[in-house]
């Protein structure tokens, strides 16, 4: 993990930042999640549009720059991204830790199939598969699972 790394609140001021990291690691990502439907406009509107009264962004930050984020809306974790240069650093460790301890009783989340690297991680911490979809549900129609960690326990 980066020594210096922060996790914060995100705020309005961040979301262009991390719609352009948003944009840096779904494009880095390729073949593991499939290339995205939307273009660079559509996307950054589209975090620019965050409800953050209803929702929960956390932001990782590194040397004063976000190095990763994830959003949390009820009890999903809607996103949870690193950046590729940050991949491996325990940046993702350290922002599931933190929704784990804001979701106490647990959170489910969606993952592409394809993405092997990233069930992975899930399953390393503690995440089990609940479902398995053909992808007729997403916008990339692409085979996803849902999973789930059940909460902490004692």
């Amino acid at each position: 993990m980066p020594q210096d790394l922060l996790l914060r609140p995100g705020t309005a001021e961040d979301l262009p930042a991390l719609a352009a990291l948003h944009l840096r690691v779904r494009d880095a990502a390729y073949p593991l999640m499939p290339r995205r439907v939307h273009d660079d406009a559509d996307v950054t509107a589209w975090v620019a549009g965050w409800d953050l009264l209803h929702s929960e962004v956390w932001v990782a930050e590194a040397a004063r720059a976000p190095v990763g984020y994830a959003r949390i809306h009820e009890d999903w974790l809607e996103d949870l991204y690193v950046d590729p240069d940050a991949a491996g650093q325990g940046v993702g460790s350290a922002l599931l830790d933190l929704v784990r301890a804001r979701r106490p009783g647990g959170f489910g989340l969606w993952v592409f199939v394809s993405n092997t690297r990233a069930i992975g991680f899930y399953r390393h911490h503690g995440l089990v598969e609940v479902t398995r979809t053909d992808g007729a549900g997403n916008e990339e129609r692409e085979p996803d699972i849902h999973m789930a960690w059940p909460g902490a326990t004692g």
